[in-house]
């Protein structure tokens, strides 16, 4: 099935985050920290071997769970210091952006699910993946903000 240009192919949510865009990157560019900051609840691990800081290219992967536990393997298509992280997405080729613009009071976060790359658009349609995403990416800025707020920054 293919899908016309009149729909959506992406999804965003933004917020400004009371914290420097160096150090929300800092976190985003680490896997490990992927899980405390998920509001999916999808993420359930890390997995060892993953690297600690990633750079365009770097590859890591995740224990998962959506009814069922699976791993996924993600690649970094886009790297710009404290600016820009995005990962697709291994057997989809969906992709999670992190877009930060710093502001007068810290930074503004965008995070994009992007499925315009996608194989199964069918499949993410009919789990209602724009829907469920947008709640899930507004849970994953609240965590963050909260991240932030608790370490005093």
């Amino acid at each position: 099935m293919t899908t016309s240009p009149a729909e959506p192919q992406s999804v965003s949510v933004e917020r400004e985050i009371s914290a420097p865009a160096a150090e929300i990157f800092a976190l985003l560019n680490d896997p490990a920290g992927h899980v405390l900051l998920d509001g999916s609840g999808t993420v359930r691990q890390s997995m060892p071997g993953n690297p600690t800081t990633m750079q365009l290219g770097s590859r890591f992967r995740m224990d998962m769970r959506m009814g069922i536990p699976y791993r996924m393997w993600n690649t970094i298509v886009e790297w710009e210091q404290d600016r820009r992280i995005a990962w697709k997405q291994g057997w989809g080729h969906h992709i999670w952006r992190y877009e930060l613009t710093p502001t007068e009071h810290g930074t503004l976060v965008r995070e994009t699910f992007d499925w315009s790359t996608g194989r199964s658009k069918l499949a993410l349609r009919l789990i209602r993946a724009e829907s469920r995403n947008r709640v899930a990416m507004t849970a994953t800025l609240e965590r963050i903000q909260q991240h932030f707020a608790t370490a005093g920054v």
